[in-house]
């Protein structure tokens, strides 16, 4: 059998991976950075949150806002809709920005935040591949078919062994 839900082709994300990679993300943004550094972070709500936190405190950067864009209902993609923006007067056309996100998966999200702040610099932690041309800088490429368990959405419990308790 070779179709599956998006769930059944995941991929799970533990806090410390997360923190982990986001880590690895601040250690490349950091080269990609202006002379002067970056000076602001845009989180996209909510995903971006966590690694947007761990970012700008690699980073040392101060100003963090976020832009909250919905575009799925629980596993379901829908159209990407801006439902709070970042403070404007603050970032400016983007130069010198760094958008956040923890994944890119069609590019919906992203060509929304872009068309608003086309000259940030744009960071995801993972990648699919329809997606991937809208970002500068990424750790982790994954297939379009695998579903993201990130730490946020789960719960620890108990799982019965393979074989045998």
């Amino acid at each position: 059998m070779t179709d599956r839900l998006p769930h059944e082709k995941g991929f799970h994300v533990s806090w410390d991976q997360l923190h982990r990679d986001a880590r690895a993300l601040a250690w490349r943004l950091q080269g990609e950075a202006p002379e002067d550094g970056w000076r602001a972070i845009v989180a996209i709500t909510r995903g971006g949150m966590a690694p947007a936190m761990i970012i700008a405190r690699e980073l040392d950067v101060r100003a963090v806002d976020t832009i909250s864009v919905k575009s799925y209902d629980h596993q379901t993609q829908s159209e990407a809709v801006i439902l709070k923006s970042p403070d404007m007067d603050l970032m400016g056309d983007g130069d010198g920005v760094l958008i956040i996100d923890d994944l890119v998966d069609t590019g919906r999200t992203l060509e929304l935040v872009r068309d608003l702040l086309p000259a940030a610099h744009v960071a995801t932690i993972y990648a699919k591949p329809k997606g991937r041309a809208l970002v500068h800088t990424f750790i982790t490429e994954v297939s379009q078919d695998t579903w993201i368990f990130f730490p946020w959405d789960m719960a620890l419990q108990y799982v019965e062994p393979y074989r045998g308790a």
